[in-house]
């Protein structure tokens, strides 16, 4: 279109133009049809020109209407800063799954370590396209030398930053958990900026101190499809609480399970979810309120036998609650799983149930002393069975699993079964077969 400067300049020029064929028409007059010939020509002119100013005058009222309503839409927009490039934002519409693949972005939740090159240089090094998933680094606490980090990567990752940094009212009990509290809200305006600005209709959310295996992305773009379609789902996780190297299996590290454990520590959800969480969000222990009943609704996630995160980051508000001792220890898958070239709807909820269920209870049963003694050998795969919260809690430490329990619900667990290896056996760590359901004052 033509600015409006370009607008009045053509005025201009018309208009000397036109008082110059008067001139023209007044000096070379000679006859009454040569006059009558050039009056004719000027005139004609002239209305050319009346014509095209008019053309002119109304180009210039759409400008003018297009740029009021541009302004009006910029103005509502929440401010970010621009993306790459290369990101191209989605539309307001959530996009459909494209033949090449969703859009998933990696959200990685930042505050005060600078260690976060870490993640995102792994995160970088194994992303298999920049479009599908972008990463976006959402940064509270106003840690400067972070930010300096996050920075750095330039139009690699697009970097948004938590605009509230004041101090929590919290209950006098509740001082030393500010940092919780700090958490839960910037989890929450995290999440509604990728959700209700940005727009995606899934995200994976990674914490600062993770580091990813060379599948992650791979494990990620092949378990999407499922969280689509089994409504029984509701997140897919890349982590497994009983991942300590002696209690995976190492040469399957393609085996997916389901879980009624939320895992967090690299997990994918959708926009739906979100929506049904938000405006309930708690305001601390986010992770812990996930486990309750009323949120988990009898849904499961999605685990993998070998984590596809570690995490690295002993500083935290926990102070290195259960990292010496445990996270440390947890194995990161180290070979890449096609994951998208296997047929993984064995998970969906009535082929998985029937089959696990079958060979858990079609396992012999063991007593915890016996496969201590590495006794029968010969049964390889094996049941223990628990019917009392302190008969589990007692069990699963003996045999080096995680022994707490969320609402009832023991890690990594389903249907109050726990699985790993030990002493390179499979164990079913399970209730009788006439189990009904998670017991809440289990914990």
């Amino acid at each position: 279109m033509l600015r409006k400067s370009n607008v009045v300049l053509w005025g201009v020029v018309l208009f000397v133009a036109w008082n110059a064929l008067i001139l023209l028409f007044l000096w070379t007059r000679q006859t009454p049809d040569a006059t009558g010939n050039l009056t004719y020509e000027v005139m004609k002119l002239a209305q050319d020109a009346e014509d095209e100013l008019e053309h002119q005058k109304v180009l210039l009222q759409q400008i003018r209407e297009y740029s009021a309503v541009w302004s009006q839409q910029q103005k509502k927009q929440v401010t970010l800063p621009p993306p790459p490039p290369s990101l191209s934002l989605p539309s307001r519409e959530r996009e459909e799954p494209s033949p090449a693949g969703p859009v998933i972005p990696v959200l990685v939740i930042a505050c005060d370590r600078s260690t976060v090159r870490r993640c995102l240089d792994k995160l970088l090094q194994y992303r298999p396209s920049k479009e599908r998933f972008p990463i976006v680094v959402s940064q509270d606490c106003g840690h400067q030398e972070t930010a300096q980090v996050i920075a750095s990567y330039g139009s690699e990752v697009v970097h948004i930053k938590q605009p509230n940094l004041n101090e929590i009212p919290v209950p006098p009990d509740h001082r030393k958990f500010q940092g919780y509290y700090k958490i839960s809200r910037h989890y929450r305006w995290a999440l509604g900026q990728v959700f209700h600005v940005l727009k995606y209709r899934a995200a994976i959310v990674v914490e600062d101190d993770l580091e990813v295996a060379p599948d992650f992305f791979e494990y990620f773009q092949a378990t999407f499809p499922l969280l689509m379609e089994d409504k029984t789902l509701w997140c897919v996780s890349a982590w497994n609480d009983n991942g300590k190297e002696q209690m995976v299996d190492s040469k399957h590290p393609e085996t997916v399970y389901r879980t009624d454990f939320f895992p967090g520590l690299g997990w994918l959800l959708l926009a739906e979810l979100w929506d049904e969480l938000e405006p309930k969000w708690p305001k601390a222990f986010w992770d812990d309120w996930m486990r309750h009943p009323d949120q988990r609704k009898d849904r499961a996630c999605i685990r993998p036998e070998i984590s596809r995160t570690m995490t690295f980051g002993r500083k935290g508000v926990s102070h290195g609650q259960f990292f010496d001792q445990h996270l440390k220890f947890i194995k990161l898958n180290d070979h890449f799983v096609p994951f998208t070239e296997l047929d993984l709807t064995y998970l969906i909820k009535e082929k998985f149930d029937r089959t696990f269920l079958e060979e858990v209870y079609g396992a012999p049963e063991l007593r915890v002393e016996e496969l201590q003694g590495n006794q029968q050998r010969e049964l390889g795969v094996v049941r223990v069975q628990y019917s009392s919260r302190e008969a589990f809690k007692a069990f699963a430490k003996a045999l080096g699993a995680m022994d707490d329990l969320k609402a009832g619900v023991p890690r990594a667990g389903y249907h109050g079964v726990v699985t790993f290896l030990y002493r390179g056996r499979r164990v079913y760590l399970a209730p009788p077969r006439n189990w009904t359901g998670y017991d809440p004052s289990w914990s």
